[in-house]
């Protein structure tokens, strides 16, 4: 066969490269790259060959293995002959002359290889595409017993690429009742596990089932799955235990044609999922392969230069046909456009190969990041931070960033942690999660598990930031209201890799602190004074805290970042005010809050979150306007106060012209002078409960909208009044590109006006936002609107033309159980 072939050839050229032959030896020095470029060629062609040889079950050879079987034949033959010839030479002429023809011998074997390659290449390209549409129909014509699917291969190889293809594939979403995806990883939870797919099977991200028990979402998973014929997708499994527990949680019965879709780098999860089960094994690129995936991820649609082509080629060699790999070290190439660059990044990639694919794939990992400027590898490194394989907010990532001054520009801040994410994402060191619901925006992202270790690992260095733990044990606590909890230099513990069952075991508080280096101008005194060195504190846990702050302890003074979301802590902590550098503070309250005049000490902060649900309004001080960098103001409910009297000072500025986000101000305090002091915001909400049309005459809050000419984002929560006071679009300002409504029971026929809106783009309408039973949009309205969500709505007959949403991507009905149907233009999109 020709695997045989080919074995027994690797099995010669290596040989020569250990030769201890004089005569071999001074051959090989000129030519040792050539050689060792064939033995790599003729390796991969191997493990090709094995596989198709595997699969080949009518145990005829193939044209194709003919063909290779006959050219390595001669090559082997040839190559032993050279050797032979020159290794008997009696003379320098004889020598020179089998050295001649050695050399001419080793170019043709390299046109020979490149063409047994290209055919082997298309082969592998419809191979693949048949495992895919094979997997694909198994998966939907297979009407039976449930089935359990496995897609094996190392890391970084493409297994969770592949498996979301065909997750996401239109006949298998066609196919399945209900579909759900979880992520593993190797330090698991089987609650979050089932969780995640819980959530799946909603469509939501409900919080409310973080409470439940482990054993009460297994049972709510099962009624959401019983009797219906569902895909369940589980990413990177680690361990046969974990795969048979979370197993028992997919009903069997009446599910018939249910399809559970693994990905794993396991051998032994492999070997014992597969009996009686469909496996595909992942395998590594070829050079052809490797070199189009590397080309399109570095030059994209441009045209590659010739120079280019040598070294490039020679660089995805070296990435040895992993796919992660591949796409990481051609993004470090993306920018740069110097020949002298790349040969130095040839150099890297040569000098990190080792034999242990992962820990190669991890040195070229390592070489990317080396690559990257300052402030991209700080950004980066936070990811570090988070657990693994956990979905981060983009705007909660963002603002960390922004507090802790990663980045470079001084005030489109927001526009530049954007800059910096997308390079990443260009560079394929972090992966785009969720998007928002019309796809032009990046609501999550996260990290391979690859990268994540290579951030844990450059963190454990400590070069740019330390990380360390905070750790509230049973001492520092106490369930009695009156005792308060602790937050001081004895609970900073060195950084860990906490597994899961550590992680729940500390319900008393789990906190990351961020440490500036050790630093040689520094005193001694400020290099051992960790609480003078932490820039960051922010939570670790994914439950609340009944615990208190201890106010009195905390002496962090530089301290940037103060993130407490999770902690609920009893009065708004005076001792903060003292954290002149604060840009980034989060805590939660509960019903009865007040906030301190003091509040504009915090000359520096960014963003100010408070988290719960006040019983009344909570009113800001008229000091909250001398806030001047703030940027985020989130509250349940709050009201800003009017300027203060008799403090107008011409020097000083009292408004917030950084601000980018508000909400929920009340309707009330939306006057004419508030909103003139927030004209620069681009994202507002209003909200109000039993809202009447006094009360918003009152205010002149639909007067005054208009003023916000920088505004893009509005949504109106205002509760069960009927809001007939909207008379023209003409009191919206014309950047409006995002309008939310809920409560506001308008009559469908008042969104004429909102179809006026020049700009708008996103509409949705949540519960009560309209009532009636009838809607007739008119022609030529809505001339910008990409999407459209309607949600808990009474509406029953809706007539609409191609003219009414002319350019309409994306419709979304939820829970419209009156509607009879919808018209025939919407048929072609989403």
């Amino acid at each position: 066969m020709a695997y045989a072939s080919v074995a027994s050839l690797i099995r010669t050229i290596q040989s020569v490269l250990i030769s201890n032959s004089p005569a071999q030896v001074n051959l090989i020095c000129g030519h040792r790259e050539k050689i060792v470029t064939l033995h790599e060629k003729f390796s991969s062609l191997g493990v090709f060959l094995k596989n198709f040889e595997k699969n080949n079950v009518s145990g005829e050879m193939t044209d194709f293995e003919i063909e290779v079987k006959e050219v390595v034949n001669a090559v082997e033959h040839t190559f032993q002959l050279r050797l032979t010839d020159i290794e008997t030479a009696k003379n320098i002429s004889q020598n020179k002359r089998a050295c001649q023809k050695f050399r001419h011998s080793l170019q043709q074997v390299a046109e020979d290889i490149d063409r047994v390659w290209k055919e082997s290449t298309k082969i592998q390209e419809k191979g693949k595409q048949a495992s895919k549409e094979s997997l694909v129909q198994d998966f939907s014509r297979y009407s039976g017993e449930h089935k359990v699917i496995l897609i094996i291969g190392m890391g970084g190889i493409g297994k969770t690429t592949l498996a979301k293809e065909i997750y996401n594939d239109v006949c298998i979403r066609c196919h399945f009742d209900v579909r759900a995806w979880a992520t593993v990883s190797q330090q698991h939870n089987v609650k979050e596990i089932l969780l995640s797919l819980l959530r799946s099977t909603k469509g939501d991200t409900d919080d409310t089932f973080d409470v439940v028990d482990k054993s009460k979402i297994a049972d709510m998973l099962q009624k959401s799955l019983k009797g219906k014929r569902y895909l369940i997708f589980l990413d990177d499994i680690w361990s046969c235990e974990l795969c048979d527990g979370v197993r028992r949680c997919f009903p069997t019965e009446n599910n018939a044609g249910s399809r559970i879709l693994l990905t794993t780098h396991k051998n032994e999860v492999a070997c014992y999922t597969a009996t009686e089960n469909l496996s595909l094994q992942m395998d590594f690129m070829d050079q052809d392969e490797s070199w189009n995936l590397f080309k399109s991820a570095a030059f994209a649609n441009e045209e590659l230069p010739y120079e280019f082509e040598t070294i490039g080629k020679q660089i995805a060699e070296k990435c040895h046909g992993l796919p992660r790999t591949i796409v990481v070290v051609a993004g470090v190439l993306k920018s740069k456009r110097a020949i002298e660059d790349w040969e130095s990044v040839a150099q890297d990639v040569k000098s990190f190969i080792t034999n242990d694919p992962n820990e190669r794939c991890s040195h070229v990992l390592g070489l990317s990041c080396n690559n990257l400027t300052s402030n991209l590898k700080a950004c980066l490194l936070y990811f570090g931070i988070f657990r693994e394989d956990t979905e981060i907010q983009v705007k909660y990532l963002m603002r960390l960033w922004m507090a802790d001054g990663f980045l470079n520009s001084e005030n489109d801040l927001e526009g530049e942690a954007m800059k910096c994410l997308q390079d990443l994402i260009d560079r394929c060191l972090v992966l785009v999660g969720k998007k928002s619901l019309n796809e032009t925006n990046i609501r999550s992202c996260k990290v391979h598990d690859l990268i994540h270790d290579v951030c844990l690992r450059e963190l454990q260095r400590g070069t740019i930031f330390i990380r360390n733990d905070i750790v509230f044990e049973k001492s520092d606590a106490n369930l009695v209201h009156s005792e308060c909890q602790s937050l001081s230099s004895h609970n900073m513990k060195p950084f860990k890799r906490w597994t899961r069952d550590e992680i729940r075991g500390c319900q008393n508080g789990l906190y990351k602190a961020l440490l500036t280096p050790v630093h040689c101008q520094l005193t001694d005194d400020d290099n051992n004074n960790i609480l003078k060195r932490t820039r960051s504190i922010l939570y670790y846990v994914f439950y609340y805290s009944t615990f208190i702050l201890k106010s009195d302890h905390i002496h962090f003074k530089l301290l940037k970042v103060f993130d407490l979301r999770l902690l609920e802590i009893d009065r708004f902590p005076l001792e903060i005010l003292s954290l002149i550098w604060l840009r980034y503070l989060a805590f939660s309250y509960p019903r009865n809050f007040d906030i301190p005049s003091e509040i504009c000490k915090q000359g520096n902060l960014q963003t100010f979150i408070v988290n719960g649900y006040a019983r009344s309004d909570v009113t800001f001080p008229e000091k909250i306007w001398g806030l001047m960098q703030l940027r985020h103001l989130e509250m349940d409910t709050f009201r800003l106060p009017n300027r203060p009297r008799g403090s107008v000072d011409k020097g000083r500025h009292l408004d917030f012209p950084n601000i980018q986000t508000i909400s929920y101000l009340c309707p009330s305090c939306c006057t004419k002078e508030v909103i003139s002091w927030i004209q620069n915001v681009k994202k507002l909400g209003i909200r109000g409960d039993k809202v009447d049309d006094e009360s918003l005459l009152e205010s002149g809050l639909l007067n005054n909208l208009f003023h916000l000419q920088k505004l893009e984002t509005l949504s109106l929560l205002l509760y069960f009044r009927e809001l007939s006071v909207v008379s023209s679009a003409k009191v919206f300002p014309e950047t409006l590109k995002k309008l939310k409504l809920y409560g506001t029971n308008l009559s469908w026929s008042y969104l004429e006006i909102i179809a006026e809106l020049p700009n708008l783009e996103v509409l949705k309408l949540m519960p009560k936002a309209c009532c009636g039973e009838e809607w007739y949009p008119i022609v030529r309205g809505f001339n910008r609107l990409k999407l459209l969500l309607i949600k808990n709505s009474d509406l029953q007959f809706w007539k609409a033309t191609n003219d009414s949403f002319p350019v309409l991507e994306r419709l979304m009905l939820t829970h419209c159980l009156f509607l009879f149907e919808i018209t025939i233009e919407f048929a072609d999109i989403h």
